[in-house]
């Protein structure tokens, strides 16, 4: 499992989250009480290096119109993001390389029946298949 601080600094750190997360709870109240829509922009313009696939991703956490009216994403959108920055910290831990994390996460992959893993992080249990595959991968297991 990542570190809530790792997951934390995915999502923009003190500087938008507007504290230092350390913990599992500080990191769910965060979420809970809405992250801030810059959270949702800082986590897929990192990720996506392509605009097309930044904007397509940020729209499939939160609609177009939707984010439009927000400061703040719902709780079910915050969850959204938390679980994608989730997949991307330990993505970045495995690999020991972003480039390489970001080419694992925004390709489709076998493992996963040919999806991406970024489109699988939409829920929980896809979250769950990335996870348990990036834990296979780091620790050398069949796959």
């Amino acid at each position: 499992m990542v570190d809530a601080g790792k997951v934390a600094e995915k999502l923009g750190g003190k500087r938008l989250l507007g504290s230092d997360i350390h913990t599992t709870s500080e990191l769910r109240v965060a979420v809970e009480e809405g992250l801030p829509v810059e959270s949702l922009d800082f986590v897929v313009h990192e990720l996506a290096e392509n605009t097309t696939i930044a904007v397509e991703l940020k729209h499939r956490i939160v609609p177009k119109t939707t984010l439009q009216r927000r400061k703040r994403l719902s709780m079910e959108e915050s969850q959204r993001l938390e679980r994608l920055a989730r997949i991307t910290a330990l993505a970045e831990e495995v690999w020991a390389d972003k480039d390489l994390a970001h080419e694992f996460l925004t390709s489709p992959q076998p493992q996963l029946e040919g999806e991406r893993p970024i489109d699988l992080a939409r829920s929980e249990l896809g979250a769950r298949e990335v996870e348990a595959l990036l834990m296979k991968i780091e620790y050398a297991l069949p796959v």
